[in-house]
């Protein structure tokens, strides 16, 4: 049995669930490697990434390379004399990085391989409306996630579940993969899957502010699944017009409610403790939103400090 010498690369706080796990069970992590620091949020502070925060509070061996190629970055990484890598949410790999471990580069993913290559996976398993999704641990070739596979663990998606919560599920899955994972490279030779191609295969593109806007002409189950597809983070958004106002909203939670009705798609309808959108199928109730400027609140909440008229639309 080979005794492994592994360097660890992620960002963010879903790497740092795998790379605790790693450490707890006694493997050796010889060196970290994470993105440089940023600044974040309206005063532009330095931002650490959460992997950082826990190599430093663990006092592991942090790398931050600006460049992947960098010789200075080559030379040092070359000394650790790692003899496996695990990268878990981090970036493209040059071969020449990939390519140096003996054992290979090993990455976890967050979806059952083939489906959901790419950026987020996580989100976009729900807002497809997926009843079962996973992680996928596999060697890193010179393409984005297309690897021979490793191992799959495959978890359930609850209809109402949102992407935090899933999120955290499955980095407790991943942390039980990575170290099955780590078990069968240790006892050798491994045997893996190779990925079959197909045109069936869905894609989890990256998220940007077109692909995150509530489209209120799709169905109460469609707008259901892409609010809790994106909730807490990046959250959903739409404009409340009412008037001369025109408010970009942030939506995070709701209920649906299917029913026939003749009212014009996008309307909204407010009790004093309710709101309520009507879309071609019925009713989508906002639970949780938040208006420019304001915290996050319940519906409820907000209906305390705005009231709006009989003509208010969604868009």
């Amino acid at each position: 049995m080979e005794k492994l010498r592994i360097v660890f690369m992620g960002t963010p706080e879903f790497a740092v669930g795998i790379l605790e796990t790693i450490i707890r069970n006694n493997y050796e992590v010889v060196g970290v490697i994470t993105a440089v620091d940023k600044p974040a949020g309206r005063g532009q502070k330095i931002k650490f990434s959460a992997v950082k925060e826990f190599a430093l509070a663990n006092n592991l061996n942090l790398l931050q390379p600006i460049s992947l190629k960098e010789e200075s970055f080559l030379t040092e990484l070359k000394s650790l004399n790692a003899n496996l890598q695990i990268v878990v949410a981090f970036r493209m790999l040059p071969e020449v990085v990939w390519g140096m471990p003996s054992l290979g580069t090993f990455n976890l993913h967050a979806s059952l391989l083939p489906n959901y290559r790419g950026a987020a996976p996580i989100n976009w398993a729900i807002i497809n409306g997926e009843t079962k999704t996973g992680v996928t641990t596999f060697f890193i070739d010179d393409k984005i996630d297309t690897g021979a596979m490793i191992l799959s663990s495959e978890i359930s998606i609850d209809q109402n579940e949102n992407a935090g919560h899933l999120h955290d599920r499955l980095m407790t899955l991943g942390s039980q993969t990575v170290i099955e994972s780590l078990k069968q490279i240790e006892k050798g030779p491994i045997k893996t899957i190779i990925q079959e191609d197909n045109r069936e295969i869905k894609t989890a593109y990256k998220l940007n502010k077109d692909n995150c806007k509530i489209d209120w002409t799709k169905s109460a189950v469609e707008i259901h699944n892409l609010i809790r597809g994106l909730s807490p983070y990046p959250a959903s958004w739409c404009n409340f017009v009412d008037k001369d106002d025109n408010w970009n909203v942030k939506i995070y939670e709701c209920k649906i409610r299917i029913e026939e009705h003749n009212l014009p798609v996008g309307s909204l309808i407010c009790t004093k403790k309710e709101m309520n959108i009507a879309v071609k199928d019925g009713f989508v109730k906002i639970n949780t939103l938040q208006f420019p400027g304001k915290k996050k609140m319940n519906s409820a909440e907000l209906l305390n400090g705005i009231k709006f008229s009989a003509k208010a639309m969604v868009y």
